[in-house]
């Protein structure tokens, strides 16, 4: 038995000097040192021997197998080096080529928006607060002159996560909540995402707000109507016209929509703005009293206003989209265009 182990380890590495490629080596490792294979065979029958040939047998066997394993390792480093070599004469680098640039990413559109929005009304003196997207009904409506047997909820589409909790529908809670740490006077914007159940070319269930009030002594409609101008000027440049049309809003009276001079016809008339010549932007108004007397203002002493805008809007009109849907496709072939 002896020598048949030492015959299989001869005749193992006879044939190992003649294997150049890591397939043949592995098959060779199989054949003798596999499940089925000539060493394995033999440790399979030393049961079968008595115990002192077994304990020599066995010993010897082993010894091959350690033997047998190094060898076929080393051939295959031995041929893995050979590849490595034969490569790297082979695939040379041309160094002198000019080198690839990396792909530089972009602010998307309507973060890029966002930031241009906050940056004009950083300028015009107000300050950034932030609020939390689940909000209480509260917060969300009651506060702001919004009971619950309102019409004005059904504007809304809310998502409600909770009987007394939502995703919030504006960033106007932002309002209450700021009142309720502050006094007057106050000048602050609030960008956030807001969350609506509403879908289709113009509306998206989730989307981006930036609301902004001021409360002072003596603020006064004028002083709204010269910030909002200001801020459409600076966005969307000097020569676009700007009116006011009134409306409605819970929390401010009196209300009322405001509309540019459409960017596509400037005023002409035109399929977006349906021959009409203007475009609406943004709703704003005075503060409801209402709402004050949530906060404990002095109503006789304080007034202010606010406004509300949508950045997706803001955006879709400032680059002429006309898919809302579009900002969150990721499509790269469209935000490349930014």
């Amino acid at each position: 038995m002896t020598d048949d182990l030492l015959q299989i380890k001869q005749k193992a590495l006879d044939e190992l000097k003649d294997l150049n490629k890591l397939d043949d080596i592995y098959n060779l490792k199989v054949k003798y040192l596999g499940k089925k294979g000539s060493l394995t065979f033999v440790l399979r029958n030393l049961g079968k021997m008595l115990p002192d040939k077994r304990r020599e047998v066995g010993m010897l066997c082993n010894k091959v197998k350690v033997e047998l394993a190094a060898a076929i390792e080393s051939a295959a480093d031995k041929v893995k080096l050979a590849e490595k070599n034969r490569k790297l004469l082979e695939e040379k680098v041309d160094t002198s080529l000019p080198g690839r640039r990396p792909a530089l990413g972009r602010l998307h559109p309507v973060n890029k928006v966002n930031e241009e929005i906050k940056d004009i009304f950083l300028r015009l003196g107000f300050v950034i607060q932030e609020g939390p997207e689940i909000e209480t009904d509260y917060y969300n409506f009651e506060a702001l002159n919004i009971p619950k047997d309102h019409p004005a909820r059904d504007m809304q589409d809310t998502f409600y996560i909770s009987k007394d909790h939502v995703l919030r529908t504006h960033t106007s809670p932002v309002q209450v909540l700021t009142f309720e740490k502050q006094s007057p006077p106050i000048k602050i914007i609030a960008p956030g995402r807001v969350s609506r159940c509403d879908s289709d070319v113009t509306h998206s269930p989730m989307f981006h707000q930036v609301e902004g009030f001021l409360v002072d002594t003596d603020v006064t409609f004028g002083d709204l109507k010269g910030i909002l101008i200001a801020f459409i000027h600076q966005m969307f440049g000097e020569k676009i016209a700007v009116r006011f049309r009134p409306s409605y809003f819970p929390f401010t009276e009196p209300s009322a929509e405001v509309d540019m001079q459409c960017v596509i016809c400037m005023g002409k008339g035109c399929r977006v703005c349906k021959k009409s010549g203007w475009l609406e932007i943004l709703g704003c108004g005075m503060i409801n009293p209402a709402v004050f007397e949530h906060v404990k203002y002095d109503t006789e002493k304080y007034t202010g206003f606010a406004f509300g805008m949508g950045v997706e809007r803001i955006a879709m009109l400032k680059y002429q989209i006309n898919d809302i849907r579009l900002f969150y496709d990721n499509d790269i072939r469209f935000l490349n265009q930014f």
